[in-house]
């Protein structure tokens, strides 16, 4: 009944720490990594073992080679099949916001159970950074991405994290333009803000049924605005 066990390789261990960077929104969408050398000496491994992370990101369509500049968080507009569905298809926004519902509700209340400690701490780093942004006079969208990412995050569950990447690639980067229209009210601001750290608190807590209502309250707020935007 017992297996072997078998320790990771090097590249491996890599992979899996850059993958999680790009999974949490810490490494943003078009963003360029440091080079082999650098990734190499930061790591303590060898350049190969870099390399081979590295064609294995690729190869999953997270990273992307450019000949003679680097390597690059891959854009969300290419090879995402959110993307491609949507594409030459009479989709509004509403239509993806009542689908990020049902999957962000599912997610908030796998994460209330399955958090790490570092999850936790990454939920309120993103949080402060969003509240750091709109106090400057930002919308806070980049760190907005990062927080419902770290919760898609702690599912732990693969499924679930890929296809919240690729759906908030295309929410917040494809179409960011209309999303503008909510979060350049300065009210609505305050509003997300709130109800994120509501979402927070209940993850904090372990309370999966308090976290899936914080996370309903606030995309159905988000949803509402839209349907109201739509009909104006």
């Amino acid at each position: 009944m017992l297996k072997p066990i078998k320790p990771k390789r090097i590249s491996d261990l890599v992979f899996e720490q850059l993958r999680d960077l790009v999974f949490k929104g810490h490494l943003k969408p078009g963003a360029r990594l440091m080079t082999e050398r650098e990734l190499a000496g930061s790591l303590g491994v060898s350049r190969p073992s870099v390399r081979e992370a590295i064609n294995k990101l690729v190869a999953l369509g997270l990273l992307e080679n450019r000949q003679g500049q680097g390597t690059f968080v891959l854009p969300p507009t290419e090879k995402n099949p959110l993307a491609a569905i949507v594409d030459g298809h009479d989709i509004s926004l509403v239509d993806l916001l009542e689908v990020r519902l049902g999957l962000e509700c599912n997610s908030v209340m796998m994460a209330a159970r399955r958090a790490t400690e570092q999850d936790l701490l990454d939920l309120e780093k993103s949080l402060g950074e969003m509240e750091t942004e709109i106090r400057e006079g930002g919308l806070g969208t980049s760190a907005d991405v990062t927080f419902h990412m770290v919760i898609a995050y702690a599912t732990k569950n693969i499924v679930q994290i890929h296809i919240m990447k690729n759906l908030y690639d295309l929410l917040f980067h494809g179409i960011k333009e209309n999303l503008h229209h909510l979060y350049s009210d300065a009210g609505n601001l305050v509003k997300v803000l709130e109800q994120h750290k509501a979402i927070q608190r209940a993850i904090k807590d372990r309370d999966p049924d308090q976290a899936y209502d914080a996370m309903r309250t606030h995309i159905t707020f988000v949803l509402d605005f839209f349907k109201n935007y739509s009909a104006t």
